[in-house]
């Protein structure tokens, strides 16, 4: 086989994609349809689900709040049975958490994102490894960090703290799976184009007292190229890592972000 042809996907591949309602997951899921994969997506918002499955007709669609472990259970169990397993785990649903100095954070928060982000993943990973063993020949897991979990972040420490824990949580598990041929990677996006960055822009710019545009700016010029990336540039990155071309690609946390320099 050729380069060129290991770059595609595995016609039929059966993959679960948490968070996808919209924004970077349903990006991911349009396109893993696109390349021919059977696909389910999760959300704890049912109406953005309805919206994606009118415009994705072949989408299998369960909603669920990922922070809670008995929606996990669900959703696994129910997207196996649909697919006839599970071949590719995207672990892509998180929130951004609160903006802040440390000692202005509550607790709560804080907690909320740790369960959101990172609880989430371990929990899907718990559930869908036993199904990959069982049933896949080309078994991968792709957990969606952030360059937040190579770079530290002022006033996002919460979203920080679980993104750089993602990063851990998938070089240990590369380790531990490999032996079942089980590949783990990470992406860590970067400054990603639309309405959910706008809204962090905004936040961090009330935070320091300046306006969004300044705000924007101080962000584009941390990044070396001086653009934001896209959607479909992260999606782009998913479909190698769950194609054969990323077969011996295992235990990387990959950037895609233009080189952020610094947050």
């Amino acid at each position: 086989m050729n380069a060129l042809a290991l770059l595609r996907p595995r016609p039929g591949l059966r993959v679960l994609i948490t968070g996808a309602g919209s924004g970077i997951g349903a990006g991911i899921a349009e396109a893993f349809l696109q390349a021919e994969a059977n696909v389910y997506v999760c959300d704890v918002d049912g109406a953005a689900l309805d919206t994606l499955k009118k415009k994705n007709p072949a989408l299998h669609t369960g909603v669920a709040d990922v922070g809670k472990r008995e929606d996990v259970d669900r959703i696994v169990a129910d997207a196996g049975a649909r697919l006839g397993g599970i071949d590719v785990l995207v672990n892509n649903a998180g929130i951004a958490g609160p903006t802040g100095g440390v000692e202005t954070i509550d607790p709560q928060d804080w907690e909320q994102t740790v369960t959101t982000n990172l609880h989430s993943q371990f929990n899907f990973v718990r559930g869908v490894v036993p199904l990959m063993k069982q049933t896949s020949d080309c078994p991968a897991i792709i957990a969606m960090s952030s360059v937040a979990g190579r770079l530290g972040y002022a006033y996002r420490t919460p979203y920080a703290a679980t993104k750089w824990a993602i990063v851990g949580l998938v070089k240990s598990l590369a380790i531990e799976l490999g032996p079942s041929n089980v590949r783990v990677n990470a992406i860590l996006p970067g400054v990603v184009q639309g309405e959910r960055m706008d809204r962090v822009i905004a936040a961090r710019a009330e935070s320091l007292g300046i306006s969004f545009d300044e705000m924007r700016e101080q962000y584009l010029q941390k990044i070396s190229l001086r653009r934001m990336v896209t959607v479909e540039d992260i999606a782009a990155m998913t479909l190698f890592l769950a194609s054969p071309a990323g077969r011996n690609v295992s235990g990387q946390a990959i950037s895609v972000d233009g080189n952020v320099e610094y947050l």
